[in-house]
């Protein structure tokens, strides 16, 4: 008894509680806590990042809980691929009404880029 099986922590006999390693508020998933946003360590995870690594690279998360998120990840995997695509999306078009609100800024900064290209 008092072993540990998967994301379940023994407290009796017959007795067992479920640890959240992650929680959705404000539209997202985040690390429990924390936060940190499962998206981060998702796309660290599927960059093939060790979980060790990815700890290391987020200082307020300890292994127990980079490795919560990515089961949380796998046991949810359709609906957490879902939620990504449609962050994407969504980025795509809030950077496309940045470019098209200032057509100025943008066509410096695509020029600062060129130049920076040929140095």
């Amino acid at each position: 008894m008092g072993g540990r099986e998967g994301i379940l922590l023994e407290l009796g006999k017959d007795r067992a509680m479920a640890k959240e390693y992650v929680e959705k508020r404000n539209g997202g998933y985040y690390i429990a806590g924390t936060r940190v946003s499962l998206d981060s360590i998702v796309y660290e995870f599927l960059n093939g990042t060790s979980a060790e690594s990815i700890r290391h690279s987020f200082s307020a998360l300890t292994l127990e809980q980079v490795c919560g998120g990515i089961t949380f990840y796998l046991a949810n995997r359709t609906e957490i691929d879902e939620y990504l695509k449609e962050a994407d999306r969504d980025f795509e078009k809030l950077r496309l009404e940045a470019r098209a609100k200032n057509p100025l800024l943008y066509r410096k900064l695509d020029e600062a880029r060129r130049n920076q290209h040929r140095s």
